[in-house]
C-alpha cells in the first residue's frame, strides 16, 4: 500500500509539473478562466499551487500607490458576514459523495489516525470534532490516546504503527504536545505521504518554493484560502498582512498568500508600528490568539478580514471548550463597514 501511495504521489507530481509548464506560457487571466471552467468537478476551488507560478516580469515603470484610494468607499456599502460553517458543510457533502463512490468502486475508504497526548480539554474538543467530521463523510477514523507524562518513545511508536498500517492514509498528531516532548523529532518520524497536517519540513519547504507542490497544506490556512476564493475575494496584487507567525497558521498562510501573488507583510510581537502596517492592508489574516488585539484603528474601510485567533474557554454547563474571544474586536469591525469573514475553520479540518 505504501509503495502504491508513493507511486500515485509521483504520478500526481509529474502531472502537476506538466500543468505548471503550460501555465507559464499563458497569462494569469487564461489560467484563472481555465480553472473556473473546471470548478463544477472540484471539491475545493483553490487550484494546485504550481498552476499559479508565473515568471516575474517587471513593468518598466511602477505605478504610484495612493494610500487614500482604499478609503473611497460608497456610503451604501454594508458589512458582509460569510458563514464558513455553511461552506464547510458543502465541502463535506461533496467529500462524502466521493468516499461513497470510492467504496463502491474499489471497496475501500480513506482512513485517518489521530494521536492525542494528554488531557487538554481544548485538544480533546478539536479531536472530537475531527472524528465527527470523519463519520459524516464516511471516512474511517482511529485514535491513539496517551497520558500527559508518557515517554517520547511511546508517541513515536504510535506514529510508526500508523505509518505501517495500510488502512490509514493520513495521520494527525494533535498539537500542542506536552512540553517534555520534542515536537520536531516526533513530526519528523511521521510518513511524508500521510502528513495530512502538512507540517513535515518537506511539505512546508515545497509550500514555500515556487515550482513546488506540497503533498498536503496545513488545514486552517487552506481553509482561509478556500473562504477567500469561494467569496470572490481578489488576492493577486493585493496588500496582505498576516498577524502572527506560528508554524500552524501564520507562516503557512503567509506562504499561501504569496503563492497566490499577494504582497505579504507579517506582523508579530516584535514588529514596530503594527497598527500602522495593518491599516494599509487590503486583506488581513489574524492568528495571534490575543483577545481583541485588533481594534477598528488597525483596519481600513473596505478591507477583508479573516480572524483565526482563538482563546478557548470551557463552557461550565457542558464541559466543552468553545472559542470565545477572537483577535478582532467584532463589533468595532462591523461598525467600520468591513467585509468580515469569520473563521469557522474548525469545521474545515479533516
Amino acid at each position: 500500500m505504501r509503495m502504491m501511495v508513493r507511486s500515485v504521489n509521483r504520478k500526481m507530481a509529474i502531472g502537476w509539473a506538466k500543468e505548471s509548464k503550460g501555465c507559464l506560457s499563458s497569462t494569469m487571466t487564461r489560467a484563472s478562466n481555465t480553472w473556473k471552467d473546471n470548478q463544477s468537478s472540484q471539491i475545493l476551488l483553490s487550484p494546485p499551487l504550481v498552476t499559479l507560478d508565473l515568471p516575474d516580469i517587471w513593468a518598466a515603470k511602477s505605478t504610484h500607490y495612493d494610500p487614500l484610494s482604499g478609503q473611497k468607499i460608497s456610503n451604501v456599502q454594508i458589512a458582509t458576514v460569510i458563514n464558513g460553517k455553511l461552506i464547510a458543510e458543502e465541502i463535506r457533502s461533496r467529500v462524502a459523495s466521493e468516499v461513497k463512490r470510492m467504496k463502491e468502486c474499489i471497496g475501500k475508504v480513506p482512513g485517518l489516525a489521530v494521536i492525542l497526548v494528554g488531557e487538554r480539554r481544548d485538544s480533546q474538543t478539536y479531536v472530537r470534532n475531527k472524528i465527527k467530521a470523519c463519520e459524516e463523510a464516511g471516512i474511517k477514523s482511529v485514535m491513539a490516546e496517551l497520558p500527559n507524562y508518557c515517554a517520547e518513545d511511546d508517541v513515536m511508536t504510535a506514529v510508526l504503527k500508523f505509518n505501517e498500517d495500510p488502512s490509514v492514509h493520513g495521520i494527525l498528531v494533535q498539537l500542542p504536545l506536552p512540553e517534555h516532548l520534542d515536537e520536531e523529532k516526533i513530526l519528523n518520524v511521521l510518513s511524508l505521504e500521510k502528513d495530512v497536517d502538512g507540517f513535515h519540513p518537506i511539505n512546508m519547504g515545497n509550500l514555500a518554493m515556487r515550482g513546488r507542490e506540497p503533498l498536503f497544506i496545513p488545514c486552517t490556512p487552506k481553509g482561509c484560502l478556500e473562504l477567500l476564493i469561494r467569496s470572490g475575494v481578489e488576492i493577486a496584487g493585493k496588500k496582505a498582512v498576516v498577524i502572527g507567525r506560528s508554524n500552524i497558521v501564520g507562516l503557512p498562510i503567509s506562504l499561501l498568500l504569496q503563492r497566490h501573488h499577494a504582497t505579504v507583510s507579517i506582523v508579530h510581537a516584535c514588529t514596530k508600528n503594527p497598527e500602522q502596517i495593518t491599516r494599509e492592508a487590503d486583506l488581513v489574516v489574524s492568528a495571534a490568539g490575543v483577545p481583541s488585539l485588533i481594534r477598528s484603528s488597525w483596519l481600513k474601510q473596505g478591507s477583508v478580514v479573516i480572524d483565526v485567533g482563538t482563546c478557548p474557554i470551557e463552557d461550565p454547563s457542558s464541559g466543552v471548550w468553545i472559542p470565545s474571544c477572537r483577535d478582532v474586536c467584532y463589533e468595532e469591525a462591523l461598525r467600520l463597514l468591513l467585509q468580515l469573514l469569520p473563521p469557522y475553520l474548525e469545521a474545515l479540518d479533516p
